[in-house]
């Protein structure tokens, strides 16, 4: 049994269009994978798949909006209607507003939860019956550093990544049954146009993570891979409820 090839299985990768998406897809296409790129801007979803295509991955674009409830059954079903089923779920699309607590819109909240924490249990809850049609899945949920530190200047992405982790931990126990595996991955500070936009707006970010970062500089995308590929494949069937930092040692540094 080769525990870490791909080939035959489906994946969907929400938010797979660009930054730690782009990175997972990558590395799930070079396993062998056929990727669903799953987002909402039409350009970036078709550069990508144009991308993954290099790698001689089978690839297809859907436009997603992952608030909705009927875009997400809508794009289950397109990758099942294309590719004949569905193994391999990773819950990546988000989105962060940065102010202080009290400077929040209910509204602004609300945009943060639905895109981060609620779309993960729609697309979770849409993909698990066609898991189980196939005899098993995986699904990873991606959480944060925030998952498990607080952050004065991000306080419902902070909010939304704690619900990542236990939102998995639910499921994993939940669908155990069905061999479902559902785990999470918490990247640390990736260098991604999300982040940078953040070291444009936190003053000292850059030089903080630096030297809070044992391994002494900012992820890039392609650090995302092996934890993806390993929680997608056969090399995790008896992992499930996990959360796993990506974080060059953030987490482990006292």
């Amino acid at each position: 049994m080769r525990l870490f090839d791909l080939t035959g299985r489906v994946a969907v990768v929400t938010g797979g269009n660009g930054g730690i998406g782009l990175g997972m897809a990558r590395g799930l296409a070079a396993a062998g994978a056929t990727i669903v790129v799953a987002g909402r801007n039409r350009e970036k979803n078709a550069a990508a798949i144009a991308e993954l295509k290099k790698l001689d991955s089978t690839a297809l674009a859907v436009e997603v909006d992952v608030t909705d409830q009927r875009s997400c059954g809508e794009m289950v079903a397109a990758a099942v209607e294309r590719f004949g089923r569905l193994d391999i779920l990773i819950n990546n699309a988000g989105t962060n507003i940065r102010k202080q607590p009290e400077e929040y819109t209910l509204e602004e909240w609300h945009t943060v939860l639905e895109t981060n924490l609620t779309s993960a249990f729609t697309c979770s809850r849409a993909a698990y019956p066609e898991m189980c049609k196939s005899g098993g899945g995986k699904i990873i949920n991606i959480g944060s550093m925030f998952s498990i530190f607080g952050g004065a200047f991000a306080v419902p992405y902070a909010s939304s990544k704690g619900g990542i982790v236990q939102l998995t931990k639910g499921l994993a126990v939940a669908w155990a049954k069905d061999n479902i595996q559902v785990n999470a991955i918490l990247p640390g500070w990736i260098d991604t146009e999300l982040t940078r936009r953040a070291r444009e707006q936190v003053q000292g970010l850059h030089d903080d993570v630096l030297r809070r970062t044992p391994a002494g500089r900012w992820g890039v995308i392609e650090d995302m891979a092996g934890a993806a590929v390993f929680l997608a494949g056969r090399g995790s069937d008896f992992v499930t409820g996990t959360a796993i930092p990506v974080d060059g040692g953030f987490a482990a540094m006292g």
